[in-house]
């Protein structure tokens, strides 16, 4: 089927995306994964090509794009590379930016803004803690305003960028009394005394990302660095969610599109028992059935990216196209490992690390189980 979701302006754009990754990412894959990290010349390279400015306002460094549908094309097109710097650069192009744009101050916005564009200054966002990760109403992290500052202490877990990150957008309880009522956001920026980076954390999948915990002890931030009005942090990230869930839902399907691409490829150059293994009936539904289920997925993923450039999508139908595309990711990189037979399980072969990186992506940016009790809610259950 056709995708209508684009125009020409968006596949020159899909265009120059492709161009950096064969220049700049493929290059520098073995090294991105041995050292467990996206170097910060790359960042720097991606801000050059303008792949973190697009919802960030031209004066301040931006592309000023305003149409969300760039940034689902530069999602496919790293997703297709790989999952983890399509979940790096995505924390901080696409997840950050809106609320320093939505909610900053003009000298927020002018102090940032222009480094989160050029790739120099890294963001990661901090909601998740030990305590609890889609409990996002029960964080415990807290700050206690002292005269023209606030004082943070606490911890958040599971962040992406955070080893590496420069700023970081950090929800906060400031009133222990008022449950959601009673969270602010505040930016934190790496020098503040107190503020700490855990080790990078040895995930299972996604190991080129920097994921780390973030630790605050009697960290001192002004006032000047607090994100929106007090006690509005949590309607600020319950507003902002939908993005980084229709996001993924965008991540999801073009990484396990490309893969299944490369797998039908293999399929047809694998011999066995004298021919190409792909045209054994089995594996040739098989084939078919995974085509058409990336193909549905990729649909209503399409209405949701065509929705929301226009401001009209649902956190419901957002939670819908995260969670389905999830589920429909895994099981379509399973069965690509499963025809790859013994193959598929070495480390060597992009299915095996695609299959590995994929697992995450049900449980974050809230589990497939947060997303359908929200659907459920929704339909009055």
């Amino acid at each position: 089927m056709p995708r209508n979701v684009y125009t020409e302006d968006h596949e020159a754009f899909r265009a120059s995306v492709r161009e950096f990754v064969e220049r700049t990412l493929k290059p520098r894959a073995e090294e991105m994964l041995q050292s467990k990290v996206i170097p910060r010349d790359i960042w720097k390279e991606a801000g050059r090509q303008g792949l973190f400015g697009l919802d960030i306002p031209e004066e301040f460094g931006g592309a000023g794009a305003d149409d969300y549908r760039f940034n689902a094309i530069a999602a496919e097109e790293l997703s297709a590379f790989n999952a983890a710097v399509s979940s790096c650069f995505g924390i901080h192009s696409d997840v950050c930016p809106p609320y320093l744009v939505d909610l900053g101050t003009q000298e927020q916005k002018q102090k940032w803004l222009p480094g989160m564009a050029a790739g120099e200054l890294i963001c990661s966002i901090g909601m998740t803690e030990p305590s609890g990760g889609s409990d996002l109403a029960g964080l415990k992290t807290t700050g206690v305003r002292d005269g023209d500052d606030w004082i943070i202490n606490g911890s958040k877990t599971f962040i992406t960028n955070g080893n590496q990150c420069d700023l970081a957008i950090v929800a906060v309880r400031t009133d222990p009394t008022k449950g959601a009522k009673g969270i602010t956001l505040f930016m934190l920026e790496k020098d503040m005394p107190g503020f700490t980076k855990g080790n990078k954390l040895d995930k299972v999948g996604q190991i080129e990302s920097d994921t780390s915990e973030l630790f605050f002890d009697n960290v001192r931030v002004p006032d000047a660095n607090r994100i929106g009005e007090e006690g509005m942090g949590f309607i600020a990230m319950m507003q902002r969610l939908p993005q980084e869930r229709i996001g993924a839902g965008v991540s999801n399907v073009a990484h396990a599109k490309q893969i299944l691409a490369e797998t039908i490829e293999y399929t047809k150059e694998r011999k066995a028992f004298g021919q190409a293994i792909g045209s054994f009936q089995h594996n040739k539904f098989k084939i078919a059935e995974l085509v058409t289920q990336i193909e549905v997925a990729e649909a209503y993923v399409d209405d949701c990216i065509a929705a929301h450039a226009e401001g009209k999508l649902s956190p419901v139908d957002a939670a819908k196209a995260k969670w389905f595309s999830a589920e429909v990711q895994n099981k379509v990189l399973d069965e690509c490992v499963q025809l790859h037979g013994g193959y598929g399980f070495m480390n060597e072969y992009r299915v095996a690390r695609a299959w590995r990186d994929a697992r995450v992506t049900k449980i974050w940016a809230g589990s497939n189980e947060i997303m359908k009790e929200l659907i459920g809610r929704d339909l009055g259950l």
